[in-house]
């Protein structure tokens, strides 16, 4: 018998959460029969049978030579056998209740995102660019109702759907984009509360910094997709620091901040990383390709 929901997830090079990801889906309230897990590998440089044998038995494996995240999706889904598509990623953690509530949704919705929550590792003691994360990083509800997407971590549909709106694209903002070719096609995007995904806040600056190059790379390509898109890139970016003034309420009258330092090492990040934004994305501008 076929499974009624395929679990994609795309892997590069990080074992260790990729067997956490699989302990929590093992933990899913869904009985276990009802759906499988595809894990689409991007040729990790620890070898296949090293990440068979992290998977141990819990997944399929696909190998996908092309990087990229979305190749790696598209791959896994191609192998899939599932109704429905649940996506997650290698370092995320599902909650026991996500692929039974991402489903339901999907009898309201046509394509589904779902909540997002922000892990550290010790609430107590959070270093500036945690606490920075912990406030501000995946607001999924907001991305849903407000932005028209839902981040590929979080993200349910079924694979008639899929196979209408096209995989995923390369070097861009991928969940934007295939969110806005889904809503283009006709289709409707809905957002479940309680299909929970915990995604660990970046520590140090410097991861915080690899991965909005990333996203300022991608987002720039996305906007320049468009004509004039250029132009409101640039009006976009130029509000970036005025954004973070306007932030700063935000941040002292926070709940997810138990400590004065904690709201301090938030802002002094939120200052850094917006002005760092909006200098970065002048560059982009002033570049033919984004790079």
């Amino acid at each position: 018998m076929k499974p009624r929901v395929s679990v994609v997830i795309p892997h590069f090079n990080d074992l260790v959460s990729l067997d956490l990801c699989l302990r929590a889906l093992s933990a899913q309230s869904m009985p276990r029969s009802e759906f499988e897990i595809v894990v689409g590998d991007n040729a990790s440089p620890q070898g296949e049978a090293q990440v068979v044998e992290t998977i141990a038995g819990r997944a399929r494996l696909v190998t996908i030579s092309e990087r990229g995240a979305g190749p790696a999706r598209n791959g896994a889904v191609a192998a899939a056998e599932g109704e429905f598509l649940a996506f997650t990623d290698c370092d995320c953690l599902p909650e026991p209740e996500w692929l039974a509530e991402g489903v339901a949704a999907l009898q309201e919705y046509d394509f589904v995102g779902g909540g997002m929550t922000v892990l550290v590792e010790d609430s107590a003691r959070l270093s500036p660019t945690e606490a920075f994360e912990r406030e501000f990083a995946f607001n999924n509800r907001a991305y849903v109702e407000k932005k028209g997407f839902t981040v590929t971590a979080n993200l349910f549909c079924s694979r008639a759907l899929f196979d209408r709106v096209g995989g995923f694209r390369v070097g861009l903002s991928e969940d934007a984009e295939w969110c806005e070719r889904a809503r283009q096609a006709g289709y409707r995007l809905g957002y479940a509360p309680r299909a929970m995904v915990g995604h660990p806040a970046r520590r140090t600056w410097c991861d915080l910094l690899g991965k909005w190059r990333r996203l300022n790379v991608e987002t720039y390509a996305f906007f320049t997709m468009r004509p004039g898109g250029r132009a409101r890139w640039l009006l976009r970016s130029a509000a970036l620091p005025l954004s973070a003034l306007a932030h700063t309420p935000r941040v002292m009258a926070s709940r997810k901040l138990t400590t004065p330092g904690q709201k301090v090492g938030a802002l002094t990040t939120l200052y850094r990383l917006r002005f760092w934004r909006f200098f970065d994305a002048l560059r982009l501008s002033m570049t033919r390709d984004g790079v």
